[in-house]
């Protein structure tokens, strides 16, 4: 195989397994940081080793047999400058004698509850989580949340430092102290599933997010944010197949032929939107579970209530005010043609929030050529195509602006 191709390889199996690999070392040597680099340098011993010898039948069991020995390597190394540390040597011999016999436990949810505990600065929180189960990089967390990578990547390990410091363990915290992080952990894990991210990328976070969402729904049976978390994701998910054409061109919602979305998916998001509503927690991701609910009924209905929609996210921009829930709203009152308060609700947010959030800028546009603002809805068009990082949404996006 070519070094290309490796490379892709390489590229694949880390997206597909990072996390995982990373929370069991973590779990085993309870050193985040060390964990992580570890699955580094696993990582590029493999671009530099498969070339050669070929990529091995289980690329995931050679990564984490690479890790665990740079782990151990590097732990006996500070045992050597630092004589008598019994938490080292726990360390090494934890590493070097745990068992992969049964299968690779996943402990994916366990760290992500270590990164949301109240020790930790709240703001990188998310970020951390994104980072050491994603493997997402400073650099596209960063765009996301408007941070430098080089202050994003200072806080994380900051955070990570301090994981060790409090020698906080892997596993899941007490009921009440699992509730405190909840709202954290549902954060990132959507934050993981959220379109902003690169297109390439997409499918193999969709899976993740998909997956960590019903291990929560499934773990925590009495949540119901946790539920309408997992519903909303199922819901988004379940349109996937009709977001593009064959040739590849982007399909807003409102055009998308609803014979392709996955109805079983969807029926499965309705019952767990129910046994949320069952529960009476109301918040915010049930809402927006049940504004997807609205747009998935069009398969029925043949339309869309956007009323329904409007008075949602409503409810949504009162109960969690984020820039989503007020973009939403002046989408929902242009739909209904009140042209006079879809505008209205986006100069109500606050300029350096939105400066570089793409979809205000793409909504935006639309809501000035309404209102027959033309040389106004050029300059948001153009903001929005240059904020786009998928390629097919551009070309729409060219093609509407004309």
């Amino acid at each position: 195989m070519t070094a290309e191709g490796t490379s892709l390889v390489v590229e694949r199996v880390a997206r597909e397994s990072y996390g995982r690999l990373v929370a069991w070392l973590a779990a085993h040597c309870g050193d985040l940081a060390l964990a992580e680099d570890a699955m580094g340098d696993a990582l590029s011993a493999a671009l530099s080793t498969w070339p050669e010898q070929g990529v091995p039948s289980d690329p995931q069991a050679w990564l984490l047999t690479a890790a665990r020995r740079r782990v151990i390597d590097r732990v006996r190394r500070q045992q050597t400058r630092d004589h008598g540390m019994d938490r080292l040597r726990q360390q090494a011999e934890e590493i070097q004698t745990s068992s992969l016999g049964g299968g690779l436990a996943d402990r994916r949810l366990e760290l992500l509850f270590v990164c949301a505990h109240p020790e930790i600065d709240a703001q990188i929180r998310t970020p951390l989580m994104l980072q050491t189960v994603l493997g997402l990089s400073a650099q596209r967390i960063g765009n996301a949340f408007l941070l430098s990578p080089t202050t994003l990547g200072q806080r994380l390990v900051r955070a990570k430092r301090r994981i060790q410091e409090l020698g906080l363990s892997m596993e899941l915290p007490a009921p009440k102290e699992l509730q405190e992080r909840l709202t954290f952990v549902l954060e990132a894990v959507y934050a993981a599933f959220g379109t902003h991210w690169d297109h390439q990328q997409q499918g193999t976070l969709d899976r993740e997010a998909l997956w960590l969402a019903s291990l929560l729904a499934t773990h925590l049976p009495q949540s119901a944010e946790a539920k309408g978390l997992y519903a909303l994701i199922l819901f988004c998910s379940a349109r996937q197949e009709a977001r593009r054409t064959s040739a590849g061109d982007f399909v807003p919602l409102h055009q998308q032929d609803t014979a392709l979305w996955n109805h079983e998916q969807i029926a499965t998001a309705e019952a767990t939107v129910r046994q949320a509503a069952a529960l009476r927690q109301p918040g915010p991701f049930q809402l927006e579970a049940a504004i997807q609910s609205v747009h998935a009924h069009r398969h029925v209905s043949g339309q869309t209530n956007h009323r329904a929609i409007l008075t949602l996210y409503r409810g949504l921009a009162r109960m969690a005010p984020s820039l989503g829930a007020h973009i939403g709203m002046a989408a929902s009152f242009q739909q209904l043609g009140r042209a006079s308060e879809d505008l209205e609700v986006l100069d109500q947010l606050p300029k350096e929030r939105v400066v570089r959030h793409q979809p205000y800028w793409a909504v935006r546009a639309h809501l000035l050529r309404d209102a027959g603002q033309e040389e106004l809805a050029q300059a948001a068009f153009g903001q929005a195509i240059a904020l786009c990082s998928d390629p097919a949404v551009q070309r729409w996006l060219t093609t509407v602006r004309g």
